[in-house]
């Protein structure tokens, strides 16, 4: 693939996108946006809009509003398009997780236009965008962070079906108060309760214990009517 590309762009940022648009088509590429629904839910609905104009590169946003970008990655790096990830995260364990699903390369939006040009060029040549020690360096964190979430997710799966409901409430903003008379239980009861997931959670406060909960992405347990 030399000169011209074909370049597909989604991204829910329709002045940014507008923008990617001109100045690829100035130079010389062909460009298509794929519009995006207003009530996308999974990226992957968009796959056949993608595979239908045969992109030589996906310019892929990862936020495409209730809906995870990275999805896209895979399938369409299987088919044989290149996918360059153009986000507002700075997050680079998931920069690593792009990397690993087939991304050629990962950057802010708030890169130089010519770097992303540079990037589209590069990889009609053939030539690599990325140094071997770049790539390993952001999967790297991609796995410490997976090897955090499952030390949270392990100290999770500690809890009784009680102390998770507990923990949900609390996640929902409830005071002790309000679940235990929610419950039907005396206020110590819940404080109790409160104490013993904070020691098998290993933090010191229910703001720690709410946080660790949503860093590794737990859901509480459906409360049985």
């Amino acid at each position: 693939m030399r000169g011209a590309s074909r370049v597909c762009v989604i991204e829910d940022h329709t002045l940014f996108a507008e923008s990617l648009q001109i100045a690829l088509e100035l130079k010389g590429h062909e460009v298509r946006r794929v519009p995006l629904p207003d009530d996308l839910h999974s990226a992957t609905t968009l796959l056949p809009a993608v595979m239908k104009h045969q992109p030589h590169v996906l310019l892929l946003d990862l936020d495409l509003g209730n809906a995870d970008g990275s999805r896209l990655i895979e399938p369409v790096t299987r088919a044989g398009t290149a996918v360059v990830v153009l986000t507002g995260s700075n997050d680079r364990a998931r920069w690593g997780h792009c990397v690993r699903l087939g991304a050629r390369k990962v950057m802010e939006k708030t890169a130089p236009l010519n770097e992303i040009l540079a990037t589209i060029r590069l990889i009609g040549e053939g030539r690599p965008v990325m140094t071997l020690e770049e790539r390993e360096d952001l999967v790297r964190h991609w796995q410490e962070e997976r090897a955090q979430v499952a030390d949270l997710l392990d100290r999770l799966n500690r809890l009784t079906a009680r102390e998770a409901e507990v923990l949900g409430q609390l996640m929902n903003g409830r005071q002790v108060r309000q679940i235990a008379e929610a419950s039907v239980v005396s206020e110590a009861t819940v404080r109790t309760q409160v104490k013993s997931i904070l020691a098998k959670l290993e933090v010191s406060s229910q703001i720690g214990a709410v946080g660790l909960a949503h860093n590794a992405g737990w859901m509480p347990p459906v409360a049985k009517n």
